[in-house]
């Protein structure tokens, strides 16, 4: 997400930070660079006029021409608005009340809600530890009821049993009983949703949404759509009422100008995006760690907390100690890249680390991507036991018979076991400074990054 804005914007502040010295003309230049990146980025004409304007009245001020570092004064002055107008306020997910609580999905067909309901379902019982149940809505849809109940079993989540002929209004009357009665903490409700706005569709919304009194009213919106999910969001929020915005879908997303604008247009808060197509991909959403991110800087504390959720303790643990112990197989490397494969899209995780956004072209040219973690991991899954735990038997035909059986060459079962050694003599000198030694290491041995490919990449 905001792939081509972090790299439209990035030029243009690394221009201003080769300067010494800033003049007005330096930053009437940059304003402009910057109007036309939003604008490029599918930001809502209003929304990149208010915000050149804000930006460039302090812009121009002399506490920035006078600082010491100029073109960081200006970079920190787009940061700040960039938070300001994504919500400086943080909003996170209503869940207190008297239970069962109700939260709605709306939106159009094919924006995501079904996926989104249970996604949201999973991460209100793995995070904040409630008691869930799911529950359809659409019965215009073919299957839509058929595809929460598969979605719910995948993400461990409840759903209610669904009556053939039964109506949107009694279906939700059965599920606040069914919530009551078991003890439900929340319930999700995915409602039918249209190809296109109509007022049928906004009267259903808005009669469920009488029926059922819901702490959340959720429009999920596919970012993908750019400014007509803006649209759909004000037509929503006019006619229905809305608590904050869900968006999908924003991983494949370069522009971004759909989550930039929605809560300027709307005044409704972003408060999840759905980042991947996995039933763990759905994070709250943050202004100050999406600006970052925009800006080239990273979110390392979203990194740090995506790997917490998928590491699991007992095999991290477990590999600290074969790495005091100087230890490190090919089924520790496999074990590895499986987590970090957890952790979503590789380049997702790349665009969180800071100054990543520097070396995109150089990145680009080495060909990382999700095959640096799925090739290296089958080729070794392609291994005897014998040969995991002991590469020194891996000879000639051992070799081509690997590469034959993970669909590769033997020069990628040779990288793999070249990459194996560089990683094994590096556990080794970390196990011989001990404890210290792992902490410097990275903290959690179990969530390291797969080698990149050959090749000078500075930054």
């Amino acid at each position: 997400m905001f792939g081509s804005l972090t790299e439209r914007l990035g030029a243009v502040f690394e221009r201003l930070r080769k300067k010494g010295a800033l003049s007005e003309s330096d930053v009437a230049d940059a304003m402009r660079d910057v109007r036309v990146a939003l604008l490029e980025a599918d930001v809502a004409l209003p929304v990149v006029k208010d915000f050149i304007a804000a930006v460039g009245e302090r812009a121009h001020g002399q506490d920035v021409i006078r600082s010491v570092t100029p073109g960081q004064m200006v970079v920190k002055i787009v940061h700040d608005h960039l938070v300001e107008m994504l919500g400086a306020e943080p909003s996170p997910l209503a869940t207190a009340g008297t239970p069962p609580v109700s939260i709605l999905l709306l939106g159009l067909q094919g924006s995501g809600k079904t996926t989104t309901a249970a996604k949201l379902g999973r991460h209100l019982v793995r995070r904040e530890r409630k008691k869930v149940l799911l529950a359809s809505l659409d019965v215009n849809r073919p299957a839509a009821q058929q595809q929460l109940a598969v979605l719910g079993e995948q993400a461990d989540v409840p759903v209610l049993a669904f009556i053939l002929g039964e109506q949107p209004k009694a279906i939700a009357v059965r599920a606040m009983e069914t919530g009551r009665r078991e003890g439900y903490d929340v319930i999700v409700f995915d409602t039918a949703g249209r190809m296109n706005v109509d007022e049928a569709l906004m009267a259903e919304a808005a009669e469920i949404r009488d029926l059922v009194r819901p702490i959340e009213s959720l429009l999920v919106a596919d970012a993908l759509t750019g400014q007509d999910a803006v649209a759909v969001a004000r037509a929503f929020s006019e006619q229905v009422g809305l608590s904050g915005i869900v968006l999908t879908r924003v991983d494949g997303d370069a522009r971004g100008g759909a989550a930039l604008s929605m809560r300027a247009v709307t005044g409704c808060p972003i408060k999840l995006l759905g980042v991947g197509e996995n039933l763990d991909d759905l994070e709250p959403f943050q202004a100050e760690r999406i600006a970052g991110r925009i800006l080239g800087q990273g979110d390392v504390v979203g990194l740090v907390e995506r790997a917490s959720e998928v590491i699991e303790g007992e095999e991290a643990e477990k590999l600290a100690e074969k790495m005091l112990r100087g230890r490190f197989t090919l089924e520790d490397m496999a074990a590895q890249l499986g987590q970090v494969r957890k952790m979503g899209a590789l380049d997702g995780l790349l665009g969180m680390l800071p100054g990543v956004g520097q070396v995109k072209q150089q990145i680009a040219r080495a060909s990382i991507d999700d095959k640096a973690i799925i090739r290296p991991e089958a080729i070794i899954r392609s291994m005897t036991t014998a040969e995991r735990r002991n590469p020194k038997i891996l000879n000639g035909s051992r070799r081509r018979r690997i590469a034959a059986g993970s669909g590769t060459s033997v020069q990628d079962v040779n990288r793999v076991l070249k990459q194996y050694q560089q990683m094994s003599t590096m556990m080794k000198k970390m196990g011989k400074l001990g404890k210290k030694g792992l902490s410097r290491g990275g903290g959690f041995p179990g969530a390291m990054m797969p080698p990149l490919p050959p090749g000078p990449i500075k930054l």
